[in-house]
């Protein structure tokens, strides 16, 4: 069945905005610039206010709900009727997850490519699939088991790549090994979210754009708020800022004023995040959730590109090898591989709700999946 100009829209709304997502944000660690009070030239390494600035981009989604709900008031239109009232706190437990490997991932991105943080991230299924079944009561599937092993394959060669690549004096080995390991730590904890949202929030039936901006609320406040005793916590050479503190919000204004070009980069990871949570939510529902996932996968072959395209990181064939293994676990994992079988044995393919429930692509996803 042929796209319509809207899918197609969609599709590439999602593709462009989450690939600028990763992007913008290895932009804006690449830059150097001086701080506050003359401090000498230095790398902007602020993972902790890029992620406040996510949860922003996560917050307007927010705004979005309730300009949806009005223009819905007198339609038919259900999907944002402020039916079915649920306590907002539900979403606190998983919006201190989202924070915490959120704020993980930035401090990664900053050691290691923005290719490998993309391909890394794929280890949310390993522990996924663990967690849904030893919390949830699943029972993964043959092909689900596969797809597990495939994905840890996968990371091992990812990794090699990294270990075997060249290295200048902004990425040392032994903060690539360090970045790497946080990354899969972040997926743990990211795990983790997407078991409290399903166990605690999905049976509320709560819109996802409405379930996005909570969430965002939450991380953005509290964060925020955190900012202030990480200026005075000493982090020493953990730290990116002159000051040697866990985060140090004022030296990165301070940049920012001194270098613009960072707030283009700021500004486009706030407002990629808000487009690609509409992008991604609205692929689920106008084509499906095997779509969503595709895309996703796709998000990290143009990230690749552009990293090698920019000079940002040296090509490795391992990579390449990586990334095919992870696209095969996957795809084992999300069940891709039955619709196939089904058209080569003539047979006929499952159906999209059962497909839709086995996919971390579709509405089992992380309630922000953004980053």
């Amino acid at each position: 069945m042929a796209w319509t100009k809207y899918q197609l829209f969609l599709a590439g709304l999602m593709l462009v905005t989450g690939s600028i997502n990763t992007l913008s944000a290895k932009w804006a660690d690449n830059f150097m610039a001086e701080g506050c009070r003359g401090s000498k030239e230095h790398s902007f390494q602020h993972p902790f206010l890029q992620a406040v600035g996510m949860f922003l981009g996560e917050f307007s989604c927010l705004a979005a709900f309730y300009l949806l709900r009005c223009r819905a008031t007198g339609q038919s239109d259900s999907s944002v009727d402020p039916q079915q009232p649920f306590n907002p706190l539900l979403f606190l437990p998983p919006a201190l997850c989202d924070m915490t490997g959120t704020s993980l991932m930035y401090v990664a991105l900053n050691m290691t490519s923005a290719s490998s943080f993309q391909m890394l991230r794929g280890a949310v299924i390993i522990f996924t699939g663990l967690f849904s079944v030893a919390f949830l009561g699943r029972r993964l599937v043959l092909s689900q088991w596969l797809g597990i092993l495939a994905t840890i394959a996968g990371l091992v060669v990812v990794g090699l790549a990294d270990l075997l690549s060249k290295h200048d004096s902004q990425h040392k080995l032994s903060e690539v090994i360090t970045g790497d390991l946080l990354i899969i730590m972040a997926q743990i904890i990211v795990a983790i979210q997407m078991v409290l949202e399903e166990k605690f929030v999905y049976k509320h039936n709560v819109h996802p754009l409405r379930a996005v901006g909570t969430e965002g609320l939450f991380g953005f406040v509290i964060l925020s708020l955190l900012l202030v005793p990480m200026y005075y916590i000493p982090a020493g050479s953990f730290s990116g800022s002159p000051r040697g503190t866990l985060e140090d919000a004022l030296d990165a204004f301070c940049q920012v004023g001194r270098q613009p070009l960072i707030a283009v980069a700021l500004l486009g990871n706030i407002s990629s995040i808000a487009f690609f949570n509409f992008a991604g939510i609205s692929v689920t529902k106008e084509l499906s959730a095997t779509t969503r996932m595709v895309l996703d996968s796709l998000r990290t072959v143009v990230i690749w590109a552009l990293s090698l395209a920019l000079g940002w990181e040296a090509f490795h064939a391992l990579q390449i090898l990586g990334f095919i293994i992870l696209l095969i676990g996957t795809a084992l994992y999300n069940g891709l591989h039955r619709p196939l079988l089904g058209r080569l044995s003539r047979g006929r393919p499952p159906a999209e709700e059962s497909e839709q429930e086995r996919l971390l692509g579709g509405t089992r996803t992380p309630i922000n999946d953004a980053s």
